[in-house]
């Protein structure tokens, strides 16, 4: 049985954090929509068959999200600003002014569900990754968009605040979940797609923004990320 039966769209599923929630959804046996920049980049990682599940654009254009999250009743985002890409927008407009208007767009549709992974410090304004932008500051008013809209009877929100991203696979790590922002250390990809996964249906994750890291760097192999969800 599935642990949720609704289709979800996952937003910015070509990076490297949102490809391994692409790989997560499809373990789990969840249905999904695409939403990238580039349909030929989806097509290459993912190949041909994801084709019918494409949905082209941006969170910088609001006629675009609306065909995006139409039908869809969660939304997974991995969507990040470029901060060392000069021609990439302004982390002013992915990180704030990009994820209140997808936000609005998909509270709009009925979407029910909107997870969203963001980073540890935000809401430490002398952080140095705040020289590229006020890249942590805006995704501080990214997140307090979302809280807002999708607080109330009918919808709920999830944001997942990573330490620093390490490319390796799941379920190899012990984790540790805090919320407060008090915390730093690093954490596999995977394992941050993997909680976001769990979130579409973990009571514990409703309503939450929380901190992940590793525990450790020694291996733990487990079966479920589940039971870290009990430190929230």
């Amino acid at each position: 049985m599935k642990p949720y039966s609704e289709t979800v769209l996952v937003a910015g599923a070509t990076g490297r954090t949102g490809q391994w929630i692409v790989r997560r959804l499809l373990a789990h046996g969840i249905d999904f929509r695409l939403f990238v920049r580039s349909g030929t980049k989806a097509i290459e990682l993912f190949g041909p068959e994801c084709v019918d599940s494409l949905a082209i654009g941006s969170i910088e254009n609001a006629f675009e999200i609306d065909a995006a999250v139409k039908g869809c009743s969660a939304v997974i985002s991995a969507i990040g600003a470029y901060v060392t890409d000069p021609d990439a927008p302004p982390p002013s407009a992915i990180e704030r002014d990009g994820m209140k208007r997808f936000a609005e767009a998909a509270r709009n549709a009925g979407v029910a569900k909107f997870i969203q992974v963001t980073s540890l410090a935000v809401t430490r304004p002398e952080h140095p990754l705040n020289k590229y932008g006020d890249v942590l500051n805006m995704k501080l008013l990214g997140e307090n968009a979302i809280r807002s809209l999708y607080s109330g009877s009918g919808f709920s929100h999830t944001i997942l605040r990573p330490g620093g991203l390490l490319d390796g696979v799941p379920f190899r790590h012990e984790l540790l979940f805090d919320k407060g922002d008090t915390i730093t250390g690093t954490i596999d990809r995977s394992d941050v797609a993997e909680a976001a996964v769990i979130s579409l249906w973990h009571p514990k994750a409703c309503n939450q923004t929380f901190e992940l890291i590793k525990a450790s760097d020694a291996e733990l192999p487990q079966q479920s990320l589940e039971p870290f969800f009990d430190q929230l």
